[in-house]
């Protein structure tokens, strides 16, 4: 998964980054409103932290010119703690939830897990396709009672198909939610990590459609069982 930080002070911009990284995610962050809006509507992204008070162009006028031109990706607003005139501005301009500053870290990651699990259309914070399962707070891979031992962009490989399971996803796509900007992206390298997690949680449990991509599916699903015909 992929986040975006738009913040201008450079201390909580670096530690938003080091706590995003240490919980899984791949990100990309911009230091002032136009820096912001650019990559927002260039990148993809699966969640957006973002400041309102921001230099060269503030975060309303960030937001509403996403939404303007079609950005769809979850937005979470940091806001100071006496403005509550800021919250409301932010939810008019397409926010999707806000937190105000200071804030914990543990508060930040659920309320960004919260938004990438609703805009997948997951209620639960643990993903589970049969017996494999994704415990999105702690960032753990269970197969059955197993714990599965991934690197980083295994995880991210595996929770991207996990949030998006039965649909086929593309290399493409999944170089663009696994990597930040300033990675050397190749897609040749998803076919490596496909090929490392399916040792770890089973070939069948990837499906490759040729010429499309990958798509994430139980193995056991609509089998019948013969003792019961």
């Amino acid at each position: 998964m992929r986040a975006l930080i738009v913040e201008d002070d450079a201390d909580l911009n670096r530690q938003l980054a080091d706590t995003l990284q240490h919980a899984g995610y791949a990100v990309d962050s911009a230091a002032d409103g136009e820096d912001g809006l650019h990559l927002g509507e260039t990148e993809p992204y699966d969640a957006i932290v973002l400041d309102l008070g921001l230099p060269k162009l503030d975060g309303v006028s960030v937001l509403e010119r996403w939404r303007k031109a079609g950005v769809a990706t979850p937005v979470l607003i940091l806001t100071a703690r006496d403005r509550w005139s800021e919250k409301v501005s932010g939810f008019d301009a397409g926010a999707d939830d806000y937190l105000t500053k200071p804030f914990h870290p543990e508060e930040l990651l659920a309320r960004l897990r919260a938004l990438t699990r609703r805009a997948a259309g997951h209620a639960s914070a643990m993903l589970e396709s049969g017996s494999l399962t994704l415990d999105t707070r702690g960032a753990r891979v269970f197969l059955g009672d197993q714990l599965v031992k991934l690197t980083s962009h295994e995880f991210r490989l595996l929770s991207y198909l996990m949030h998006h399971k039965e649909r086929v996803i593309s290399r493409t796509e999944l170089v663009e939610h696994i990597y930040d900007q300033d990675f050397d992206r190749d897609s040749n390298t998803i076919e490596v990590f496909v090929g490392r997690l399916r040792k770890k949680i089973g070939n069948e449990r990837i499906e490759t459609v040729r010429g499309l991509g990958y798509r994430l599916v139980d193995p056991d699903a609509g089998r019948v069982d013969a003792r019961t015909g």
